[in-house]
């Protein structure tokens, strides 16, 4: 046996233990502890708790306080205006320009204002197909800004519905095959209260 230090086991003894404890069999999944020197610095504890990473997203809160931290942006849908401006233009693109400028003149115009969905689907199908008898080609449907009708609910409900309802009712079947392109209209001609439709050419 090697020379016992002033406190604890020697070196050899030390050694002894630890080539034992490499062979047992632990009780646990951390295995047997080893014997260090007292330089070396105290093994952490088992019982300490891990670093919480719900601590390390939200920040310090006391009873009583208001909270601090903003809410960040929400990314909402682009708006019905930006969506029919950013729309790929079918038609011809000098007579685009002339139209979103308010520089052609409609050949015909329906005001769906104040009619209910069901009072403005028959009448707009059958104003477009009439136009397209006639064959003309640029009309105005106006639909009105509508009013806003949201009461703070947990539903937002968008204001206009017959104004966001009409784009799709050019587009759907059966009058998505008469129209070649849908624009908000000028303000001379009604702003984002009306569409001009232009129609395709009548074969």
């Amino acid at each position: 046996m090697g020379k016992r230090g002033k406190r604890g086991l020697s070196d050899d003894d030390k050694a002894l233990w630890n080539r034992v404890a490499e062979t047992a069999n632990p009780m646990d999944r951390k295995g047997a502890p080893r014997i260090t020197d007292q330089s070396d610095p105290a093994p952490k504890s088992r019982t300490q708790a891990k670093p919480s990473t719900t601590a390390t997203r939200l920040p310090a809160f006391r009873v009583g306080e208001k909270a601090s931290f903003s809410r960040g942006t929400t990314n909402h849908a682009p708006s019905l205006s930006l969506s029919l401006a950013q729309a790929p233009v079918r038609m011809d693109h000098g007579t685009h320009k002339r139209m979103v400028r308010g520089k052609l003149k409609p050949e015909g115009r329906i005001d769906l204002h104040g009619m209910t969905l069901s009072e403005a689907h028959p009448a707009l199908m059958s104003f477009i197909f009439s136009a397209v008898e006639a064959r003309k080609r640029l009309v105005l449907v106006i639909t009105g800004k509508g009013k806003d009708r949201d009461s703070g609910g947990p539903i937002p409900i968008r204001r206009g519905i017959l104004r966001h309802q009409v784009p799709g009712w050019l587009t759907a079947p059966p009058l998505g095959s008469l129209v070649l392109d849908i624009r908000e209209a000028n303000q001379r001609h009604g702003g984002s209260g009306a569409y001009y439709v232009y129609l395709k050419r009548r074969r």
